[in-house]
């Protein structure tokens, strides 16, 4: 499962990005889940943005997530792009 740490700061983009990112943490321990993190590279869990079709953007594995790096990636990808995003956190 996903670090309990990082949960509300995942939730609280959506207010931080209002109307241009969905946030949503999803239960690594579902077998849908744990094929998802094993196709992403992740041992774990970790930090995924996707595109509004779902595309893998950017992702940071297992316990190296960094809210910091996160919220620069969301503002370069939406410089280069003008469409939501979504992140999704396993």
């Amino acid at each position: 499962m996903v670090c309990e740490k990082v949960k509300p700061a995942v939730s609280g983009l959506e207010q931080e990005f209002t109307g241009k990112v969905r946030a949503s943490n999803v239960d690594a321990s579902t077998p849908e889940a744990r094929e998802e993190i094993a196709a992403l590279g992740f041992r774990n869990h970790g930090l995924v943005i996707r595109s509004a079709d779902g595309s893998a953007l950017w992702k940071q594995p297992d316990h190296e997530v960094s809210m910091d790096d996160v919220r620069e990636a969301l503002r370069d990808l939406m410089g280069s792009e003008d469409q939501p995003r979504t992140g999704s956190r396993y």
